[in-house]
């Protein structure tokens, strides 16, 4: 993967660990990393396989480190902070690449309760959401995100269970994918060659 190291400024002056590769497609995505209180980082295995699967496609890539994760600076803020993380790396991608006219979000586990949270007010082409994990933290079902393209979990998923997550979309997004992973479980070991074809395959 060739990702060059980044500094991500946010509004509230954090400073944030990033991992930026170009692309030649004029989109985008920024990526969001699971539980920072649970080891989760910018370097999860699943992260990377999202970012492998749109750099495949030929889009840029930006994975960063929420505030208080390796080097980025601050500390964890039950996703308050975490949104304005968000918000930041979307502009630094579109500093970044000249052009860029669409800019995707994609999140894993924790990473897709951040989006939900701040999709409202963000100006993205489309969502992909990996694992929400809506049996263990609070989702809004209320909410619309029209830009939920699709959502991906593993039948053996405690976290993000199949069943709950497809009635969640039907309230998000009717016209959503899901992909259900037979046989995968919230940390895809030994299926994050399946991932990443499913996402391929849809961006």
């Amino acid at each position: 993967m060739n990702e060059n190291p980044v500094i991500i400024q946010t509004k509230d002056q954090m400073m944030l660990e990033g991992l930026f590769s170009r692309g030649n497609t004029g989109k985008g995505v920024v990526i969001t990393h699971p539980h920072p209180l649970y080891g989760g980082d910018m370097r999860n295995m699943v992260v990377e396989t999202i970012a492998q699967a749109f750099q495949k496609k030929g889009h840029a890539t930006l994975r960063f480190n929420f505030r208080g994760v390796g080097r980025s600076t601050g500390a964890y803020d039950d996703g308050g902070g975490e949104q304005e993380d968000v918000f930041a790396a979307i502009d630094f991608l579109k500093g970044q690449e000249q052009g860029m006219m669409k800019i995707d979000l994609a999140g894993y586990s924790f990473g897709t309760w951040v989006i939900a949270r701040m999709i409202q007010k963000a100006v993205v082409d489309r969502v992909i959401m990996v694992s929400p994990p809506v049996a263990m933290m609070p989702f809004d079902e209320k909410i619309s995100i029209p830009q939920l393209k699709l959502v991906v979990t593993g039948s053996r998923d405690e976290f993000a269970t199949p069943a709950l997550i497809e009635s969640l979309v039907q309230q998000w997004q009717p016209q959503a994918a899901v992909e259900i992973i037979d046989g995968a479980d919230h940390f895809f070991f030994g299926y994050t060659d399946r991932l990443g074809h499913i996402i391929q395959k849809n961006v």
